[in-house]
């Protein structure tokens, strides 16, 4: 072959490898697939949201507004969520829009703080961040942690981007004060942001909004009491009292029904219309204090007081459906503080001091549950605790239980001050012995009636005719119900000042627990058929880098990352000019 046709040849190769290459480019194009290799399978969604993205028949926008100079662990989770919604506006075949704003960053201070003002009424939170490294000093920056969701003419829906648990770092319960994790806390949050995002989505272009009915006739708690909960629920479900001392509640027309802190019994006619409202397929959150114990009473007598059982004659139909909730008090020593009078100053005001009280247990998942996995603690009020019957066919979960340092008082239980404080100060724990005591279940199943063999057929027939459908002695199909031993979970305080505070935030405490968070997800879980829940599944493992070795190793790797690439190019250049001048070289 002459050197002619070797160039030639040499020619056409490089032509037909840069066609290939270019058609390989465009065929990557086309064809999109990712190898997740991760361990926890991080950079996967779950089916359930790829089912909901692949079925948007319409646009849906959603503005980020965690954008900007911000501190690694958010620009972190500001990654995460581009990444995120980049994969939800691939699967959506472009019906997720997403863009990242910085509200008001071009408005005079005025209208940028009417603009925030009508952020936070949407829901949108800000937070104050102090960034004090090691050799500077400490500036407050504001962070907005925040996304929007716009579809049609809804109302926006506004996700809080932060996690929804708390962690902290190990500490004494009984001395010290908790200080978060900010990492492990921002890293369940990364791990949160496809549930959340998914579950706006579901709720926005839902086409059947599920009835939610507060049962009343039994002295269940009042509007004021319940204002958090009624807030929360109106905004994503209709939802409205029903009395059930007037008629039978119609399980085809309301999907789920709460009970909540009733103080009076309920009759053998109440139970019933309840026990058939389950038959055909109704859902029911018991939120049941059968003890009185209120704090009230306490602080009013400055002095014991005995918590005894209300009597509400709910025992045998909880029994039958596969729980008792058990007359005595659990106490913990992870649990909150109150303020108490520990003197006076010398103008007569009084001393406050905060002490630890066991009757408020902190409560968390005993489990990997998906309804209560990934949540901050969440805060009781005088709980007791539940045992799970056997119950054909019904499957039982712990939601929520005590931590590792608890201990039962029975009834009647004598609530003392005097002797929480004494064996506090004397560090006597050595009864706080027990563990992780159930005091929120989760049922699911095919129930059995309370009544069935029970009843005339007069009495069948007359309930036909009440509930316009026959009397029936089991579950058709499955079904579910969340029974807590303490009402005080969905409830909340009313401060004599600012009225009712939010649902898991106590007087003179500037925290709020998961208690809403909690209650919003037995709420979703109960009435969602998308299984959009299942992505609550996910727990991304925090794998730290050693601050103190980064920090005195700061200027070796700098010094590894900037010179050793640049010897190496150096290098790469010598030899190949030596090369050359070997091979072409007269």
């Amino acid at each position: 072959m002459d050197q002619q046709t070797k160039k030639s040849t040499k020619k056409y190769a490089w032509l037909i490898l840069l066609i290939g290459l270019i058609a390989v480019i465009y065929a990557s194009t086309l064809l999109r697939y990712q190898f997740d290799l991760t361990a926890e399978k991080r950079f996967s969604l779950n089916q359930s949201t790829k089912k909901l993205l692949s079925k948007l028949d319409s646009t849906i926008n959603i503005t980020v507004f965690l954008t900007g100079d911000l501190p690694a662990d958010y620009k972190k989770l500001s990654i995460a969520t581009n990444d995120l919604l980049s994969e939800f506006r691939e699967i959506s075949h472009n019906n997720i829009r997403f863009h990242f704003e910085k509200p008001g960053e071009n408005l005079t201070d005025s209208d940028r703080n009417n603009l925030y003002d009508s952020l936070q009424r949407l829901g949108i939170v800000f937070e104050q961040n102090s960034d004090a490294s090691t050799n500077e000093k400490a500036t407050q920056q504001l962070i907005i942690p925040s996304a929007i969701i716009k579809y049609g003419n809804y109302k926006p829906v506004a996700i809080d981007l932060r996690s929804s648990r708390t962690v902290f770092k190990n500490y004494n319960v009984v001395n010290d004060e908790p200080q978060e994790d900010k990492e492990a806390t921002l890293n369940a949050a990364e791990a949160l942001l496809e549930y959340k995002f998914a579950n706006a989505i579901d709720k926005l272009t839902r086409k059947n909004i599920p009835i939610i009915a507060y049962c009343l006739g039994n002295g269940e708690a009042p509007p004021q009491q319940v204002n958090d909960l009624i807030k929360s629920l109106t905004s994503d479900y209709r939802f409205g009292p029903i009395d059930l001392k007037a008629s039978y509640i119609n399980p085809d027309a309301v999907n789920t029904l709460l009970i909540v802190k009733p103080t009076k019994p309920f009759t053998d006619e109440d139970k019933l219309k309840l026990d058939q409202f389950v038959m055909h397929g109704g859902k029911i959150i018991w939120c049941i204090d059968k003890l009185y114990a209120e704090l009230d009473s306490l602080m009013r007598s400055q002095a014991d007081f005995v918590a005894f059982d209300r009597n509400l004659n709910l025992d045998d139909i909880l029994f039958k459906y596969g729980v008792r909730i058990n007359g005595n008090l659990l106490q913990d020593l992870n649990c909150s503080k109150i303020p108490l009078v520990t003197g006076y100053n010398a103008d007569g005001s009084p001393k406050m001091q905060r002490f630890p009280w066991p009757y408020y247990p902190f409560l968390s998942s005993p489990n990997n549950n998906i309804i209560s996995k990934n949540l901050d603690r969440v805060l009781s009020v005088f709980p007791s605790s539940i045992d799970t019957i056997k119950a054909p066919g019904i499957t039982k979960t712990i939601l929520l239980s005590s931590d590792t340092s608890s201990r039962l008082i029975s009834s009647p239980a004598i609530v003392s001050i005097n002797k929480i404080m004494d064996e506090i100060s004397q560090q006597n724990f050595s009864s706080y012995n027990q563990h992780y005591i159930p005091v929120a279940v989760l049922l699911e199943g095919k129930f059995n009636s309370l009544y069935a063999n029970r009843l005339t057929q007069t009495i069948k027939d007359s309930v036909s005719k009440a509930l316009g459908k026959s009397f029936a002695a089991s579950n058709i199909i499955d079904t579910k119900q969340i029974v807590m031993s303490d009402a005080d979970i969905v409830t909340n305080e009313v401060s004599e000042t600012s009225g009712p505070l939010p649902m898991g935030e106590l007087p003179y405490e500037n925290y709020r627990f998961a208690n809403r968070e909690f209650f919003l997800n037995c709420i979703d879980y109960l009435t969602s058929t998308s299984n959009i829940f299942e992505s609550r599944n996910k727990d991304f493992t925090l794998r730290l880098l050693d601050k103190k070795k980064v920090s005195d190793q700061k200027s070796t790797w700098q010094s590894i990352n900037i010179v050793i690439p640049i010897a190496i190019i150096i290098l790469f250049g010598l030899v190949y000019q030596w090369r050359r001048k070997n091979l072409f070289g007269s």
